[in-house]
Parts: structure tokens; C-alpha cells; sequence
């Protein structure tokens, strides 16, 4: 596979919590990633948008089952 992005950002969304997942890296280098769980709530969510900004991170996938991911969508 070829890296396109020297950031990004995978969600696991659950009903209780979010586990997120940054890897980052030239792109011509193995990238490294960091692994953090956030709650649902609206601290945690709000603790999630405070460490993708930190990071400096616009690109995120989420995979979420049924309704879960609205809340972090918004």
C-alpha cells in the first residue's frame, strides 16, 4: 500500500467509548501510531477534538455499528 497522507486519524466507535488511533510520518518513512480511548460523553468527545487539533489532524475514518457515530459526526 501507498502512504498518501503524512497524517491521519482511525475511529472505532462504540456505544460507551471511542478508541482513536493517529499514525503519522513522512511519507517516505514508516509512519508510527498512537493509540488513545475517549468516552462517548461530551467531555470525551471534546477531549478527542482537542488531541486531532494538537496533533495538527484533518483526515479521519470512522467505522462505527448502528447509530453510535452521530455524536462524533456532528
Amino acid at each position: 500500500m501507498e502512504a498518501i497522507l503524512e497524517i491521519c486519524c482511525g475511529l472505532d466507535v462504540h456505544r460507551d467509548n471511542i478508541v482513536a488511533c493517529i499514525t503519522k510520518g513522512a511519507l517516505n518513512c514508516k509512519p508510527t501510531s498512537e493509540i488513545r480511548k475517549f468516552s462517548a460523553l461530551q467531555h470525551g468527545l471534546k477531549s478527542l477534538k482537542e488531541w486531532l487539533e494538537k496533533e495538527d489532524c484533518h483526515h479521519v475514518a470512522m467505522e462505527s455499528t448502528g447509530v453510535y457515530w452521530k455524536p462524533v459526526y456532528v
